[in-house]
């Protein structure tokens, strides 16, 4: 049912927008020729064709124009009856989706601060730029900024560290106490997944640069990325507090200079009314604003 939901969703932005590109871009966060994919495998499904596409338009078939009320219908009854289900379970089951780990202390205090809740937490791949929330495999995230824009979620800051920058041991910039991050200008480096959307070009400094980075791999966890850094294919940015989590033996992280910082966030999705997801993120506020 998911992947028929996905589908639905992909061809929603596609008939909003009338562009694959802006749709891929700036909606889903997948590269083009997957969403081209996914479109061609939903109009074999539906054996209709659903857009009149040239190298300049795109446009709603009469097929398309009849499927998208009903696709949009559909998505809501999903999730509401999503929702439902959550705020009706039995099990008080809570999901927490997080991506670079938590740590700081923080799982055992909000398990103890909700004893009366099964607090579950699962990592998601960068891949993910939702870090769950977006199909409702978790209720709530701790999650790094920017998240992806639309305005389906809501967020608190909860930390504000600077980037640093892992490098493998033996790296030219390693003896230094600070790197700037003019001397990274020319690295290699480990990128999220294109699917990350923004994140990647946050994490990649994009916006600081001239030209966009070296992209040497990619890599859709932090361990992945520190695997690499260590083999010495590439260097990557990592937040204060992770550079200090992930610390191994071969693998240098020092900060960089010349780079506005990094936020963490408590994240939930904007329509989730239940009292438990908001008792949970005030929790987490608490908890990891009073952390050292």
């Amino acid at each position: 049912m998911d992947a028929h939901i996905r589908d639905l969703r992909y061809f929603v932005a596609v008939a909003e927008e009338l562009s694959f590109t802006r749709a891929a871009a700036e909606r889903l966060f997948i590269s083009q020729p997957s969403l081209s994919r996914q479109i061609r495998q939903l109009e074999l499904s539906m054996r209709a064709k659903l857009f009149e596409r040239d190298r300049r338009t795109v446009a709603l078939t009469a097929a398309g124009a009849a499927l998208l009320p009903l696709a949009r219908q559909i998505i809501e009854q999903w999730e509401g009856a999503q929702r439902a289900v959550a705020a009706a379970r039995e099990d008080r089951i809570l999901v927490v989706g997080f991506q670079t780990r938590i740590g700081r202390g923080l799982v055992p205090s909000i398990t103890a601060a909700l004893p009366e809740w099964d607090l579950r937490f699962r990592q998601v791949p960068w891949g993910d730029p939702t870090v769950g929330l977006g199909d409702g495999q978790v209720d709530v995230a701790v999650a790094w900024l920017p998240m992806p824009g639309g305005g389906d979620y809501s967020w608190t800051v909860v930390s504000t560290e600077d980037r640093w920058v892992a490098l493998p041991a033996g790296h030219r910039l390693a003896s230094q106490a600070e790197v700037e991050f003019a001397e990274l200008t020319g690295e290699t480096f480990v990128a999220l997944p294109v699917t990350a959307g923004p994140m990647r070009d946050f994490w990649l400094a994009n916006d600081q640069r001239s030209a966009p980075a070296v992209v040497g791999a990619e890599a859709e966890t932090a361990e992945e990325a520190f695997e690499l850094v260590a083999s010495g294919r590439a260097v990557v940015l990592v937040s204060a507090g992770n550079a200090e989590l992930y610390r191994r033996d071969d693998v240098v992280c020092r900060p960089v200079a010349g780079l506005p910082p990094s936020r963490l966030a408590v994240v939930w999705r904007r329509d989730d009314r239940r009292r438990a997801v908001r008792a949970l993120v005030e929790k987490f506020v608490s908890c990891m604003c009073a952390s050292p």
